[in-house]
């Protein structure tokens, strides 16, 4: 089985989830509509949309399982009101503008997936005035978590693994935003909503920030943040990964490390400011913990400040550095002359099968056989060829 399929069979398996999505659906397609389901998958939001009325359903996906969504739309019989169109959304176009945009591309901590940049542009571009996103909203929520067992995994790199000294891997690790499966008894206090990102107007390029206190609610060790998100997906319907929610959709949480446990008093508060460049996925959190307060002694004592950033999680090599220099000269590789081979080729005149003899005749010290020239040229006329 495709990993792909199993993916979206546990999208479907999602009974939370299916359920929020096909309410909110119900709640704002009217009969007549024209829809955009954006990372469409396996089409479910756009059969949803017509069962509710919708007159023409766009289902737009980059990936081969756009062609599993087309044969789906027909075992329905809704093949005459969904158009299926293979690409980016973004670098797609429209017949027409549509009355409801939909997306299920929420990360774990809300905006990872895209969405921003996906909505951003079909707003501008496909959706009516007067149009609806479903969702419409998404709250970023953070709370104070207790978990030695996601904190191993920053610890292990300070343990001599098989017996050598991996610490130089420790910042790295500090420093990466973990997915993880949160339960209440993680929660060291209440979690705060610490960004609110209306879809009909939050610009994909903008940075977010923010600056929310918490406060402990029993003591424990702080192991570090965790984030999840929450979503309003019509008037009358949210959808969350919160721990703390009756029925969550099965998304994992994410975890984000402070760089030592910090032993917590209830009532010690915990201050978490938040920057985000969702365009390059970079968060950086800095969390600053300070000793309750009962506002007649002197000014709370710290216990510690940390300062973190996805940024500084990335793996980066001295060579990969150096090609984003400015003053790099740049020049193709063997395989870079091999892709710009096929992409000359792919004129509108000549046939697959004689781009792949003729890229196999100019490289003959990469491809050992002219299946393998074959492959090659297949993997990049997929990709880029209309």
């Amino acid at each position: 089985m495709s990993l792909v399929l199993d993916e979206h069979r546990l999208y479907l398996a999602d009974t939370a989830r299916v359920s929020a999505f096909r309410r909110a659906i119900e709640e704002v397609v009217t009969p007549g509509d024209v829809v955009l389901d954006l990372g469409a998958g396996t089409g479910i939001l756009g059969l949803m949309a017509c069962r509710a009325g919708a007159k023409r359903v766009y289902a737009v996906d980059e990936g081969p399982i756009i062609g599993l969504a087309h044969e789906v739309a027909a075992a329905n019989g809704f093949q005459d009101r969904i158009t299926h169109v293979k690409g980016l959304s973004t670098r797609v176009e429209l017949p027409e503008r549509v009355d409801v945009v939909l997306a299920d591309q929420i990360g774990r901590f809300g905006f990872e997936s895209g969405i921003l940049e996906y909505f951003g542009d079909a707003r501008a571009r496909f959706l009516k005035s007067a149009g609806v996103m479903v969702p419409s909203e998404i709250g970023l929520v953070v709370a104070p978590v207790e978990c030695p067992d996601l904190f191993g995994q920053v610890e292990f790199w300070g343990r001599m693994p098989a017996g050598y000294d991996f610490r130089p891997a420790l910042a790295i690790a500090a420093n990466t935003g973990y997915p993880a499966r949160f339960d209440p008894a993680h929660l060291l206090g209440a979690p705060a909503r610490a960004i609110s990102l209306t879809l009909s107007t939050a610009a994909p390029a903008a940075a977010l920030s923010s600056e929310v206190v918490l406060v402990a609610e029993r003591p424990g060790t702080l192991h570090g943040i965790g984030g999840w998100f929450d979503a309003k997906l019509s008037p009358g319907v949210t959808l969350t990964n919160s721990p703390l929610a009756a029925r969550p959709i099965l998304r994992r949480q994410v975890f984000f490390p402070i760089a030592r446990p910090v032993a917590l008093d209830e009532h010690d508060q915990i201050r978490v400011r938040l920057r985000i460049l969702p365009a390059a996925a970079i968060v950086t959190w800095t969390v600053d913990v300070k000793a309750g307060r009962d506002g007649r002694g002197p000014a709370p004592e710290s216990k510690g400040r940390f300062a973190h950033s996805t940024f500084q999680g990335l793996l980066l090599c001295k060579e990969d550095l150096e090609r984003t220099d400015l003053h790099f000269v740049p020049r193709l590789s063997p395989w870079g002359e091999a892709r710009r081979s096929v992409l000359e080729l792919c004129d509108g005149r000549r046939a697959l099968g004689e781009i792949e003899r003729e890229v196999h005749g100019r490289h003959p010290t990469l491809f050992r056989s002219h299946a393998e020239a074959a492959a090659f040229v297949t993997e990049v006329v997929t990709r880029y060829a209309v």
